[in-house]
């Protein structure tokens, strides 16, 4: 029997940006590179994203729903979730919510370890951003933690978002019971 893992002490930082960013982020070249917004988004997939992209980052939230509860969160009008593919194979993605008619938060943004290192981080953090602003809302929100990749915060602050509060969390690890589980969802 698989033994639970110690809780991990977080920081949350809690950014906005209240104006489109002017930072030019082109697509690095030589790539094959394509991000689509994905419609309908079957649950196997998400969790597989979540899982390949969150894992060493400690995303746990959303691999332990239900199926019910995730297809609500992730099949709502509100949300819309874009994934990056490099060389044909899914790499990454971000996901969007329309909190309000004033508010845009960034979910969910990353590179799945494969994608790291070709320089489309901050590309693909441009075009969440870019997503983000087509709604005309007064800002876009994200907040991150210090269990997050170490570029998390650099690269939000370098594309304009500024530090509004921080709280402090316990993240839970994934169990190999949690692993199990999402396996036999797939």
């Amino acid at each position: 029997m698989a033994r639970g893992r110690a809780p991990l002490k977080a920081t949350v930082t809690y950014l906005e940006q209240t104006q489109r960013t002017t930072q030019l982020c082109p697509m690095p070249v030589n790539l094959h590179v394509a991000l689509m917004k994905q419609a309908e988004m079957p649950l196997h997939f998400y969790r597989y994203l979540q899982l390949r992209t969150g894992r060493e980052w400690h995303w746990v939230a959303r691999l332990r729903l239900s199926d019910d509860a995730l297809s609500k969160i992730i099949h709502a009008p509100e949300v819309s979730i874009h994934v990056l593919y490099l060389n044909g194979a899914p790499s990454g993605f971000f996901e969007l919510r329309q909190v309000n008619a004033e508010t845009v938060n960034l979910e969910y943004f990353g590179l799945m370890p494969h994608a790291h290192g070709h320089g489309l981080g901050r590309w693909l953090l441009a075009q969440a951003l870019e997503t983000a602003w087509e709604s005309s809302p007064l800002k876009v929100t994200v907040n991150t933690c210090t269990l997050d990749h170490p570029a998390a915060l650099p690269l939000y602050q370098k594309l304009g978002f500024a530090p509004v509060g921080q709280s402090e969390t316990f993240i839970h690890p994934l169990t190999d019971a949690d692993l199990l589980r999402i396996a036999k969802s797939a």
